[in-house]
């Protein structure tokens, strides 16, 4: 086990995954100390550009350039581009701002010129004064793919263009199977004193992230508190589509309970505590009777910078107390 162990890492994607970060860098007194690795599933080609959706929320968010009402994009955002392109005729059902294409032509130029996406990502983050570390799962690609009436969908085709409205009956990560985890990852890993599975869709993100192969076995080689927050809350999610999925793909009606029964048959023993919102307070002891992990409720629903950094200061007790 690494000598230092004062870091704490997140595993985040998308809406729920930037807001935990931002809670954690808020409570950290050294946010230097915070890693947030980061799905890249979702990462798309678009225009001949690398778009990481997750990786590029996460960022906005800590740099306090996040579009906070509709939860992605760029604060301030102008879409002159994007109406020219759809001039052009070029498909518009993906839309990129003014602002967020810089960052999608930087980071498209650095991968052109041979260079590693963390190593991309860790300069765009530092440029908007980002003292956290964000590392991406992987540099290898992989792709999301959901599969609906017997029709693979890349994610972003089904989670944008078609409004994640279709039934999902099997996901699968394409090209999971020879990522390699990026190496800030897992050293990261090794060095935590903590590791947090962020409030995002198990399937989709946390899943992705959990799939890259050697990532699930350093968690569980560190030997350190990891802390589950539970994205849904009083049986809907609190953004996006995993309380559908939790009932195509898991056959179970989404509840706290059914996050932690997956959690439990997906990756047995990786889990040391589950965090569930006071919605749930009633099932906290049938979920505590059937497992091992210990079973905390608190208010989990993230809005303000304030919610944030409180859920952010409970968790790093709760590591605390493990």
């Amino acid at each position: 086990m690494a000598a230092d162990r004062g870091g704490v890492v997140v595993l985040a994607g998308g809406f729920g995954g930037s807001r935990m970060t931002h809670g954690l860098a808020l409570a950290l007194p050294d946010p230097g100390a915070l890693t947030a690795i980061v799905n890249t599933g979702d990462d798309l080609e678009l225009h001949g550009l690398t778009v990481c959706p997750d990786l590029d929320t996460v960022m906005y968010t800590l740099s306090g350039w996040a579009n906070e009402a509709n939860g992605w994009g760029v604060r301030e955002e102008t879409w002159s581009a994007a109406e020219m392109l759809g001039r052009y005729g070029a498909p518009t059902w993906f839309s990129l701002g003014d602002r967020d294409l810089a960052t999608h032509i930087l980071r498209t130029a650095a991968l052109r010129a041979g260079e590693r996406l963390t190593t991309v990502t860790a300069r765009l983050a530092g440029a908007l004064g980002i003292a956290a570390h964000l590392v991406p799962m992987s540099d290898d690609p992989v792709r999301t793919e959901l599969r609906t009436d017997g029709e693979w969908l890349a994610f972003q085709d089904y989670f944008v263009r078609r409004h994640h409205a279709v039934e999902v009956d099997a996901v699968r990560h394409a090209g999971v199977e020879a990522a390699r985890p990026a190496p800030e990852a897992l050293a990261a890993i090794a060095g935590a004193r903590a590791i947090v599975l962020a409030p995002s869709n198990p399937f989709v993100s946390i899943g992705t992230i959990l799939a890259v192969p050697g990532i699930a076995d350093a968690i569980r080689r560190a030997g350190v508190p990891t802390i589950a927050v539970s994205p849904i809350v009083g049986g809907a999610a609190v953004r996006g589509p995993a309380d559908r999925m939790f009932r195509s793909l898991a056959g179970s009606e989404p509840s706290a309970a059914a996050v932690v029964a997956h959690y439990r048959r997906t990756w047995p023993g990786l889990i040391g505590t589950f965090v569930i919102d006071t919605l749930d307070a009633a099932d906290a002891p049938a979920i505590a009777a059937d497992g091992p992990e210990r079973i905390v409720v608190t208010g989990t629903l993230l809005h303000g910078a304030e919610e944030r950094r409180r859920l952010g200061a409970e968790i790093l007790a709760l590591a605390g107390d493990a």
